[in-house]
């Protein structure tokens, strides 16, 4: 992708897959596998390590304590040098690999004697140990022994070891054993590797799993959210394939049946609605006929109303205005089926949009009552019939509702044109503006009869729908009076041109557009 806006699509992008069940899912996978791996491989290091060293200390510790009694036991009580460097010898020499130190007194002075002084020497021994072993316990019913058999784990010059005493009861010399736990890390290391590969074997395999779960549950989500998507489109036909008795197939089948109920009431409601448009349709082309002759007695009666009785002439004057108010609310509902019916179409004009407004305000005598703001020579492609439509109805509302002047203000650009028409009334409630455009809408419930249809704003703004535009409308900055702007491309002959060539299902797709703004 290029563009200034790559990174931040992309980003966006990598969110939404972060955020994504299917990610969610491998990472619950993952995190629960990692738990009971590493619980699992803990627990089994632990127990293998407490194994493996119990089982080589215990050995060590039982051999040195058999030394002890058969070896050093039978030393003299002030044993020399060489008598305890050759028991010494003899009892590293037959231990299960450990270094044996026998320490004495003699005459009065302490003897030291190491099977290996390069191994083990004195310094070795923790202080700690020493004490321990030297030190005379206190003889009870649960102790009959002076001295006991101490050990301790340690660690010297960065290699694990296995350190023992004793002293010999009744006087004697003590000794100390030194055994490697060397080999016992190794092992413990090359078990703590097997198990470390073996939880790692373990997320793959937990990531594999996830990844065919989330499959095998996301797949009918992703089918459900594609028809959902398409019936949001309009599809009202599309339905799910069930196969199974899970939930997911529970909910499938709850979507087929709720699409179903859908289709059928849009059915319906269409169905009412397409007959009740040529009701309307019908009703409206049938009263032109008699409304027609009305129109012409009424006119009759119009001319000859200053000879009539004086009593008379209101009741003329009232039934020829409602006559016209008729024959306008005729006209007006039949543009209105025109445009739900998708048939209401363009006749485009190059025209000089200033020219346009003049004439739509000269021809219903506006002149004195309107400030244009239009330069001259502004041209536009579009529909001058429907243009003084739109027009007119802006125009005539802000006349009627507003207050004087009302200001016409015409501006264009390379593509659009803008015409604003405002009047410096009372303005439009808040509570009203949004349903200005709405068709029969009337904002003062204490008028439902007056000189309007209700149909005027919604018939411009369809107007305005048609040619690609559109129109607003808002209260002024200044709270004095109400401003409706409408706004069409300059060129409607590309639009005109497309719904010509999508012949009848453009129209059916203009139908559904001017349908809903309709509706608004």
């Amino acid at each position: 992708m290029s563009g200034p806006d790559g990174p931040a699509r992309r980003s966006v992008l990598a969110g939404l897959r972060w955020t994504s069940l299917r990610v969610r899912v491998l990472i619950v996978f993952a995190l629960v596998a990692l738990v009971a791996a590493v619980s699992a491989s803990g627990i089994a290091y632990w127990l293998n390590r407490e194994a493996v060293l119990t089982r080589t200390q215990d050995a060590a510790l039982g051999d040195f304590r058999r030394q002890m009694q058969n070896g050093a036991a039978s030393l003299p009580m002030e044993p020399t040098g060489p008598e305890l460097r050759s028991a010494a010898e003899r009892m590293a020499d037959s231990s299960p690999g450990y270094h044996v130190l026998l320490t004495g007194t003699h005459d009065g002075k302490p003897v030291v004697a190491s099977s290996d002084l390069d191994a083990f020497t004195k310094l070795d021994v923790p202080e700690s140990l020493q004490k321990q072993v030297n030190k005379k316990q206190p003889l009870k019913n649960g102790n009959s022994h002076e001295y006991h058999l101490f050990w301790q784990r340690t660690t010297i010059r960065g290699t694990p070891y296995l350190v023992a005493g004793t002293k010999i009861i009744g006087g004697g010399p003590a000794g100390y054993m030194l055994k490697s736990l060397d080999q016992e890390r190794e092992d413990l290391n090359s078990l703590a590797w097997s198990l470390g590969v073996a939880t790692a074997l373990a997320l793959i395999g937990s990531a594999l799993l996830a990844q065919g779960a989330a499959t095998t549950v996301l797949r009918p989500v992703q089918r459900l959210g594609d028809a959902a998507r398409k019936l949001g489109e309009g599809k009202l036909d599309t339905r799910l394939v069930v196969s199974g008795t899970d939930e997911l197939a529970d909910l499938s089948r709850t979507f087929n049946r709720a699409a179903g109920s859908l289709e059928k009431q849009v059915a319906d409601m269409s169905a009412r609605e397409e007959s009740s448009r040529r009701f309307v349709a019908d009703m409206s082309h049938e009263l032109r006929t008699p409304l027609t002759a009305i129109t012409a007695v009424a006119e009759v009666l119009e001319d000859e109303a200053d000879n009539l009785d004086p009593m008379i002439a209101p009741a003329v004057h009232l039934v020829v205005s409602e006559t016209r108010r008729l024959n306008d609310l005729v006209e007006n509902l039949m543009e209105v089926t025109r445009f739900d019916a998708g048939t209401a179409r363009l006749v485009l004009d190059t025209v000089d949009v200033a020219d346009q407004v003049t004439a739509c305000i000269d021809a219903r005598a506006w002149l004195d009552a309107v400030d244009l703001d239009a330069e001259r020579g502004l041209m536009a492609r579009l529909d001058p019939r429907r243009l003084d439509v739109i027009l007119a109805n802006l125009i005539g509302n802000a006349l009627k509702h507003g207050g004087s002047p009302v200001r016409v203000a015409v501006r264009a650009d390379e593509d659009e044109l803008a015409i604003e028409v405002r009047d410096h009334g009372p303005g439009i409630p808040e509570e009203v503006l949004p349903h200005v455009f709405d068709r029969f809408y009337k904002a003062s419930a204490s008028r439902p009869r007056s000189e309007g249809s209700g149909l005027g704003l919604s018939i411009a703004v369809e107007n305005a729908h048609i040619h690609g535009g559109d129109i607003t409308a808002h209260n002024s900055p200044d709270g004095r009076g109400a401003v409706f702007v409408l706004r069409l491309p300059r060129d409607a002959e590309r639009l005109a041109g497309d719904a010509e060539r999508a012949g009848g299902e453009q129209a059916g797709g203009d139908r559904g557009a001017h349908g809903k703004d309709g509706a608004k």
